[in-house]
């Protein structure tokens, strides 16, 4: 129970966010939290609280397994840049590095995160991780 007041502020922060499954328990001197964030900020911001009770995580006495969850919604959506193509980067933000173009007027698959969109691709091997596309330059089509 002392370690559940210690990081009282960070299962609050958790359930306030909106972290499904949420498990707490403590075991053999740690404390365990798992859970299910709706966006990788939640996630972010979780792990910065952690960070603020316990700088560079040096107690030992946390074991936090919060995982995005993966099913974003996905539609159908149109590349409406003018002429040329859509850049799909690493990540959001035009340092990224590109790692895919979309054609002009291409439809592509989407998922849609709180005003971020993503181009999801079919096969697996193609991609590591999430292709971000900048949501201005995408028009959703009816499903």
């Amino acid at each position: 129970m002392v370690l559940q007041n210690k990081y009282n502020e960070l299962v609050t922060a958790a359930t306030d966010s909106g972290v499904a499954n949420l498990q707490v328990r403590e075991q053999e001197g740690i404390l365990y939290i798992d859970g299910e964030a709706p966006t990788g900020a939640v996630k972010d911001m979780l792990w910065s609280v952690y960070d603020r009770i316990d700088p560079n995580f040096l107690s030992g006495d946390l074991v936090m397994n919060i995982n995005v969850i993966a099913t974003a919604p996905v539609t159908k959506a149109k590349v409406t840049t003018e002429h040329s193509n859509l850049n799909i980067r690493k990540g959001p933000g035009t340092d990224q590095p590109i790692v895919g173009k979309a054609a002009h007027h291409e439809i592509v698959t989407v998922g849609v995160m709180k005003d971020v969109a993503y181009k999801t691709v079919d096969n697996p091997e193609e991609v590591v991780d999430n292709r971000q596309i900048l949501h201005p330059h995408i028009t959703c089509l009816e499903n």
